[in-house]
């Protein structure tokens, strides 16, 4: 770092600086979520922002983005300038790739990363990343037994070439995904988001009179690994373990290990004993195992450090080759999120041990996006039902209830890790020919305790045009539901069926009959602490509001509530007194 940042005044500029960098990211994110095409993006923020000095270190992420796509982002950058160095890059170029291994873990995403310049000279760059709605193959729970299958794999290319686009690339973009509209429109958003934060960063230099970003760059990262080494050496160091059982495919459920050490140099993460890869899309790359599981650790270490390449590189993580947790080429990784996703409950069951008090129950963790398809080839019916059904491919992004916190409730219907947001349902309807009957808090999915779980939700979808239609379903937590922790219950497993009564499988692609109505029931996230000392003001709330049955009232709560939403003091105290001696 240079004498000149050592000064107090260029300490205060430093931070100044710094946090007008986090804003120019965040500018840029809002760029490609107001002018994105897809319903991920543009309703879900299913999406990541970020700026790298010249080395390709990320210096700063929006506010707005998900783990797994900003964690994962944060290499992929590197790549690109492994591959075309920052001397051979002209103003005006940007650069594509969808590779799982060098992106974010699977072909849905891509990534665009831009350089930029200013008085001709390269100072930085952008990067951003976004879920299209399709990219070709079998979709994101197909029967693809390779990457191959999967859709379009496009590796490291430029796609704009000194302001001219690669009309070429666009073409074969168009000819390989069922929703050429969308994907292309989203893919110009990130052209145009990394333009407008290039824009405000050439314009930030201006104003404060920089002619590179060496030392800020170095500022940000010094200070940003000294406060999360500190974070972490407020903890007892030591090794600890847990594991979890996940759904898995088949029938044949799976166990994630996890060994995290704490030291003075930073927390290693190591997932020896993870089973191994399957023949099935959720597969995970070790890019997003790394993403989600230093997520899941700062969360509760140093949740108030800024994201970037110094923080991230206090948290390391390992996991055996050719793992579902480190799947190789070319291994289908359509659905990597359904294990992914899991990885931050995983090791806050080993930070449990070393913080006691301080982190939250299980969640439904895995999201339940309903991926919803029509028209011929994707729909399993008869051909002359489907010639003139109207095709289309879409995305609600929905999610289950989180863990009960140390002194708080779960969140209901609330994605985390992932971030993302419910998408509405009107948007479904307006995008496809589909109805939505009820979406709604699942009453009593979230697991009982002194803080209770968040509440699952629960979805009836119908046909709107009399034409069978089929869900892509990629769910997990329907064997085993999200646990509890110091006494809390566990929460509710998930659930796909018809409404007449068939069970769906919760990782497959399934038709659903012109007259049958789809209902998709989300999980709910595990309780923390005895609920008998959830107080009975909190259990008549809960009632009232349709949370809690008033059997499950009195049944875990040892409250019972009379059908004027009074309590029977005498029966509630006789009935807890009974509960508290067995």
């Amino acid at each position: 770092m240079s004498s000149r940042s050592n000064h107090p005044l260029s300490r205060i500029e430093y931070q100044v600086m710094w946090n007008r960098l986090i804003s120019v990211v965040e500018e840029q994110a809002q760029t490609l979520v107001r002018t994105a095409f897809g319903t991920a993006t543009r309703e879900a923020g299913d999406l990541s922002a970020g700026v790298y000095d010249t080395k390709g270190r990320m210096l700063a992420q929006a506010v707005t983005g998900t783990p797994g796509h900003v964690n994962s982002m944060a290499m992929s950058t590197g790549y690109v300038l492994d591959k075309i160095p920052l001397a051979k890059m002209n103003e005006g170029d940007a650069f594509i790739v969808n590779d799982p291994w060098q992106g974010t873990g699977h072909l849905n995403d891509i990534v665009i990363v831009t350089p930029t310049f200013r008085r001709g000279k390269p100072v930085g760059l952008f990067a951003c990343t976004l879920h299209v709605v399709d990219i070709g193959g079998r979709g994101i729970m197909g029967a693809a037994n390779q990457v191959y299958e999967e859709g379009l794999y496009i590796p490291i290319t430029k796609i704009v070439d000194r302001g001219e686009i690669n009309e070429w690339l666009i073409d074969i973009i168009k000819a390989n995904v069922r929703e050429p509209v969308q994907v292309i429109g989203d893919i110009y958003s990130e052209i145009a988001s990394n333009e407008v934060g290039g824009k405000r960063l050439v314009a930030m230099m201006d104003e404060f009179g920089l002619e590179h970003l060496d030392d800020l760059a170095e500022h940000i990262l010094d200070h940003s690994r000294e406060a999360s080494l500190a974070a972490i050496n407020k903890l007892p160091h030591g090794t600890y373990h847990n594991t979890m059982w996940v759904d898995g495919i088949n029938g044949k459920t799976m166990e994630l290990k996890a060994k995290l050490t704490i030291g003075p140099d930073g927390i290693d993460v190591d997932f020896a004993g993870s089973p191994g890869m399957v023949q099935l899309g959720i597969n995970v790359p070790l890019c997003y195992t790394e993403a989600y599981t230093s997520f899941g650790v700062k969360c509760i270490v140093a949740p108030h450090v800024p994201n970037n390449a110094a923080s991230l590189a206090t948290i390391r993580v390992t996991a055996p080759e050719g793992s579902i947790l480190n799947a190789k080429h070319p291994a289908p990784v359509a659905a990597r999120s359904i294990i992914g996703q899991m990885l931050p409950d995983v090791v806050f069951g080993c930070l449990a041990q070393a913080l006691p008090n301080g982190v939250p129950a299980e969640g439904t963790s895995c999201l339940w996006n309903v991926r919803l398809m029509g028209g011929m080839g994707r729909v399993d019916a008869d051909p002359e039902v489907l010639k003139d059904a109207t095709s289309f491919n879409v995305t609600g992004f929905h999610s289950g209830g989180t863990g009960a916190r140390p002194k708080l409730d779960g969140l209901s219907a609330t994605a985390f890790p992932s971030g993302v947001r419910n998408v509405p349902v009107e948007i479904t309807e307006t995008n496809a020919p589909v109805l939505i009957w009820s979406k709604e808090y699942r009453t009593d999915s979230g697991g009982a305790g002194e803080y209770r779980g968040g509440l699952g939700q629960v979805m009836e979808i119908e046909t709107a045009e009399n034409k069978p239609f089929a869900i892509s379903t990629s769910f997990d937590r329907v064997v085993f539901p999200p646990r509890g922790r110091h006494g809390g219950r566990d929460g509710t497993t998930g659930r796909v069926e018809l409404v007449s009564g068939k069970e769906l499988s919760p990782k497959a692609h399934s038709s659903i009959p012109v007259g049958e109505r789809l209902r998709v029931s989300m999980p709910g996230g595990g309780g923390y602490g005895d609920p008998m000392k959830r107080p009975v003001d909190k259990v008549v709330q809960d009632v009232e509001k349709g949370l809690v049955s008033r059997d499950r009232a009195r049944d875990l709560y040892g409250v019972v509530i009379t059908a004027d939403f009074e309590v029977d003091v005498d029966e509630t105290a006789k009935l807890r007194t009974r509960i508290a001696a067995e």
